[in-house]
């Protein structure tokens, strides 16, 4: 599973603008926290359910894929003095955040606020982790994705953990 240290920010890294902006965010908070941030990548090679994947034919040539794209995001948020480390795990983006925030000071992910009720504030996987991560999480809305030409910053949703 996952290589988070203790005190890592662990953000989910997907697809979506929103999962970008919950990058920056944490590249943000690491520069003045001095943490390192791991951007974590999940995969699954489900051709069916995956045009990519079929395409690509093959689960090496998917995890290839995944890769290439995670680290041309991490390149893009890069910051001077903030280690960044992209890694890709073949797993559900559910199970694979929770385990990493088991270590991480913090996770951070990005909504696309589909569903019903919580699902539909924050999405299924965030809300699978704010029921279940072993740390903070942050959440950052879908709605507060800046346009393409206007450079804002997203608010943030702070979750402190499980309540116990």
């Amino acid at each position: 599973m996952s290589t988070a240290i203790q005190g890592d920010i662990v953000v989910g890294v997907d697809h979506s603008a929103v999962s970008v902006a919950a990058l920056r965010w944490a590249v943000s908070e690491a520069a003045v926290s001095g943490r390192q941030v791991v951007a974590l990548r999940a995969w699954t090679f489900e051709p069916v359910y995956d045009l990519g994947a079929a395409v690509a034919g093959t689960p090496q040539a998917v995890a290839d894929r995944e890769r290439r794209q995670l680290e041309e995001v991490v390149a893009e948020v890069a910051q001077p003095g903030v280690t960044v480390r992209a890694e890709l795990v073949e797993h559900s983006a559910a199970v694979a955040l929770e385990e990493a925030s088991k270590t991480a000071s913090m996770l951070v992910l990005g909504s696309h606020g589909r569903g019903r009720l919580l699902k539909l504030l924050v999405g299924s996987v965030a809300e699978h982790c704010l029921r279940e991560a072993g740390c903070p999480v942050v959440v950052i809305p879908a709605r507060t994705v800046p346009e393409p030409e206007r450079e804002a910053e997203p608010a943030a949703t702070y979750y402190p953990g499980p309540l116990l």
